[in-house]
């Protein structure tokens, strides 16, 4: 396998069209293949990832064909899965083994949830655990994969407050609820991504919502019927994080990125990168299959500054961006500081680690903690860099090597498709 070489770069110029949104292509694949009829699926992701969930659906009896980035899925209805020949693989793919396992639930077969190394080290514990107390029979040795369903299971609805902020352990929940024998709520403290509920409601689904006290609480009914229709895909909002943050750091750069997500849940990256006095612009907005979308067009020249502290709460609203954060950090005048991000150790690589390793090795000026890290002002160096083989650490040490003096060697770079087949290519096309 060869390494990637990322040079010093003086600006990004150009447009950039990022994958469809990874988290939304697993809903709408999920929901398609539980509705009555036939759905189109514009823009999917071509993740790695994304086509774990397909592959999973197939060895479910569901009817899939594909061209390009247009998927067309013939729903089975709720209950209409079928018994697979084996285990389903859900690769490296966690959205896809804890989603799949509040559908199979309320199956009437047995079936088994696998996964690749990586996935298999993370914990299922936290879907487990509800799914239970609906009376689902749900085993796996020490919370984590593989993870055997036992069929013929009737499942009772229930009120449920999960122990963390996850919008998987949401998703599972009001998936399963779906199948449940009346109505099943989930109680959020702590906002997380609503895509699930945006889709349930595209579908026919009423979603109920109520918050109380800065608590919401969210119910779907056993009854519902979900009806096929088609979705276009938003793109990306976590891919296109890092042209913005390469964008707002290098001076002079001017980059368009069409057709971005702009859902509340997920935007929070873009107030971060106009706190630290970036320059983005919204254009074009518009909502379509029930999900904001815009233009993004970033200029450069603004130099970030300022001391800046990400927990608590805004925590989930930018999980997945905190690597390229904790770059963007080393640019501030008075660093980062990310805490209360314990959830990152968890995630396909434990981030937090990984962040201040590849950090240190740029000469990145870094503490570490539990649950985070402080990143100091830096004057990065080119360096030889290992991802663990996790896309986001691999994308956002890609920008690192765009700052940083000399040259940069990123190990096992294949590991961004993951998310975002091409990004190298990509990257490449923009960076002057």
């Amino acid at each position: 396998m060869f390494n990637m070489k990322v040079r010093c770069a003086r600006s990004l110029q150009g447009t950039v069209r990022v994958p469809g949104d990874k988290s939304i292509s697993h809903r709408a694949a999920i929901l398609a293949a539980m509705a009555e009829g036939q759905t189109l699926i514009s823009n999917f992701s071509e993740a790695a990832d994304c086509q774990s969930t397909l592959s999973c659906l197939q060895a479910l009896g569901v009817r899939i064909s594909r061209s390009e980035n247009i998927v067309t899925i013939t729903g089975v209805g709720k209950r209409g899965f079928q018994k697979p020949d084996g285990p389903l693989d859900c690769g490296n793919s966690g959205t896809t083994a804890r989603l799949l396992t509040g559908v199979l639930a309320g199956q009437s077969f047995d079936s088994v949830i696998t996964g690749d190394a990586s996935l298999s080290a993370r914990p299922m514990g936290r879907i487990i655990k509800p799914l239970r107390k609906m009376g689902a029979q749900v085993e796996a040795d020490g919370g984590r994969l593989p993870i055997r369903i036992s069929g013929d299971k009737s499942l009772a609805s229930i009120e449920y407050r999960p122990d963390i902020a996850s919008a998987q352990v949401k998703s599972c929940v009001l998936l399963a609820g779906l199948l449940a024998d009346s109505r099943t709520a989930l109680i959020e403290d702590t906002a997380t991504r609503d895509h699930t509920e945006r889709m349930l409601e595209w579908l026919g689904v009423e979603v109920e919502t109520a918050t109380n006290y800065g608590s919401q609480r969210i119910s779907v009914s056993g009854d519902s019927v979900l009806v096929a229709r088609d979705i276009n895909i938003p793109g990306d909002i976590s891919s296109a994080a890092y042209f913005l943050a390469a964008g707002v750091c290098l001076p002079d750069s001017d980059v368009t990125i069409p057709n971005v997500g702009l859902n509340a849940t997920r935007s929070a990256i873009l107030e971060f990168l106009r706190m630290i006095g970036g320059s983005i612009d919204v254009l074009d907005q518009m909502d379509i299959s029930n999900e904001p979308r815009g233009t993004l067009r970033v200029l450069g020249g603004v130099k970030p500054s300022g001391e800046t502290v990400v927990r608590g709460p805004a925590v989930p609203q930018v999980i997945d961006e905190i690597p390229i954060l904790a770059v963007i950090g080393t640019q501030l005048t008075a660093g980062l500081e990310v805490r209360d991000a314990a959830e990152l150790r968890h995630k396909e690589t434990d981030r937090i680690a990984a962040v201040v390793e590849n950090l240190r090795r740029m000469n990145g000026i870094v503490d570490e903690f539990p649950d985070g890290f402080r990143v100091e002002r830096s004057d990065l160096k080119g360096a030889s860099l290992d991802p663990f083989g996790d896309h986001r650490i691999a994308m956002a040490f890609a920008i690192a090597g765009l700052l940083a003096e000399a040259e940069t060697e990123i190990a096992d770079p294949g590991c961004v498709d993951i998310s975002f087949p091409g990004f190298f290519d990509t990257l490449a096309d923009v960076v002057r």
